[in-house]
């Protein structure tokens, strides 16, 4: 049935430039199949957007990522429009932005993390806060905003205080090994995704330029790590209350026995729908193609309601 869609795309966080590319990717996919869609680009003018959201769409398509688009903000507006919206709702949203919150919630129900703590970025670039090598990071950006590795020969402080700008960091253990994420899509784990990249970790550059990582599905990796990566990011889904999609990432320690190296870094509720994204690549690793992943959430969202 031809549905009229207003796709959320832009927004004012770091990863704007990701969210118009996912917005515009949607939209073409959408008009593709013969429904009335209107991209609006949201930013700080609560008036403007509600403006923009009259008459009232059918669905919501939310692609913004990032504060303001992913952190539950967004969600509580459509919420009280009485707006049917893709992707997780306010609660999710706000716990899966702050990391030290997502490490609590995850690690109640058994899923490994690596040691952390979280201080003022002044404490950080002070001093040491847990022997190097460990990895700094804001406690609430998306796609490795702001991440930096601290090496036990580095000289530079570990946060650079004059461009900061995030808040409070997250100082944890570095986790030796491969990088691995997992897709998640409805009740459904997609598949196990192994990422190498030129960089020193999958950072945002790594993520969003093409032709800087090599993405190897399904992961070259032995079958337990596989099956239970995909069981703990189905299992991170459910405990944080996430809908439509989602996509866990992980590092593995391949030097461990069996699972033992496998840890939990982060859950992502609106992945990127550019063109060189995870999910919809994993999404279309098992049939579903870039047009039908986004019905399939207009469907969802609809039925979320």
């Amino acid at each position: 049935m031809t549905k009229s869609v207003a796709v959320l795309y832009g927004g004012w966080s770091a990863e704007r430039e990701v969210s118009l590319v996912s917005g515009k990717a949607v939209a073409v996919a959408l008009r593709g199949r013969g429904h009335r869609v209107e991209l609006i680009d949201v930013g700080r003018d609560l008036d403007a957007l509600l403006r923009a959201l009259r008459p009232a769409p059918d669905v919501v398509f939310n692609a913004l990522h990032g504060k303001g688009g992913e952190d539950g903000t967004i969600q509580g507006v459509l919420d009280m429009l009485g707006l049917p919206y893709t992707h997780s709702g306010v609660r999710p949203s706000a716990i899966a932005m702050s990391k030290p919150a997502t490490k609590q919630v995850v690690g109640s129900v058994g899923i490994r993390t690596a040691r952390g703590v979280v201080a003022p970025p002044e404490q950080v670039a002070e001093r040491h806060l847990m022997e190097p090598p460990y990895v700094v990071k804001p406690a609430a950006e998306g796609s490795s905003v702001g991440v930096r590795i601290v090496r036990a020969n580095d000289n530079a402080p570990a946060i650079d205080l004059a461009g900061w700008g995030y808040g409070e960091a997250l100082v944890e253990e570095y986790v030796p090994g491969r990088e691995l994420t997992v897709g998640v899509m409805g009740d459904r784990a997609l598949t196990v995704t192994e990422i190498a990249h030129t960089h020193a970790f999958f950072d945002y550059d790594a993520k969003y330029t093409e032709g800087h990582a090599v993405h190897t599905l399904p992961a070259q990796v032995p079958g337990d790590v596989s099956a239970e990566a995909m069981r703990l990011a189905l299992l991170a889904h459910r405990t944080l209350g996430c809908r439509g999609i989602s996509r866990t990432d992980f590092r593995w320690n391949d030097t461990r026995p069996g699972t033992e190296g496998l840890y939990f870094l982060e859950i992502n509720t609106q992945p990127g729908f550019t063109p060189i994204s995870l999910v919809p690549e994993q999404a279309k690793h098992i049939g579903v193609d870039f047009a039908d992943l986004c019905e399939w959430l207009l469907e969802d969202a609809a039925c979320g309601r």
